[in-house]
């Protein structure tokens, strides 16, 4: 299966992910990789990249490898996600790399580096997303 990174881009649009400026860069369902250049509207006030930018940055990307792997009909939510934070960035670009930990058939669990750069660890995530078969999305809020 081919997996096109723009069409992933694409299929954010008008979502958060869009307003972040989040592009995918790489696509296979054992890795996907996308991409967020730093902005002075992302930042904090001290002039680094908000860590809720890069949390979220780390989510759509575990989400949409979650979605990648998803049989038939199923969608997805995200259930926990534990974000330890490493060092911080003022300037260029961030890179979230997801690589699955697990994939079983009502939770898969994704580990995602965001780095900078040079390959600077910034923060790692480990996330664990609910597979929701078709009946269990109907009505549901905050269902990717």
């Amino acid at each position: 299966m081919t997996i096109e990174p723009p069409s992933l881009t694409a299929h954010h649009k008008g979502c958060l992910p869009e307003l972040l400026g989040i592009r995918f860069v790489e696509a296979t369902k054992d890795r996907l990789v996308a991409e967020l250049a730093i902005r002075d509207d992302l930042k904090t006030i001290g002039g680094r990249l908000h860590g809720g930018t890069i949390m979220a940055l780390a989510d759509t990307t575990a989400a949409t490898a979650t979605f990648l792997n998803l049989p038939p009909g199923a969608g997805t939510t995200t259930l926990e996600s534990k974000t330890n934070f490493f060092a911080g960035a003022s300037e260029g670009a961030v890179r979230a790399t997801s690589t699955p930990l697990h994939r079983g058939r009502t939770t898969m669990v994704w580990e995602t580096r965001v780095t900078d750069a040079s390959g600077r660890l910034l923060a790692l995530v480990i996330q664990t997303q609910m597979v929701l078969q078709a009946e269990q999305r109907t009505g549901t809020p905050g269902v990717a």
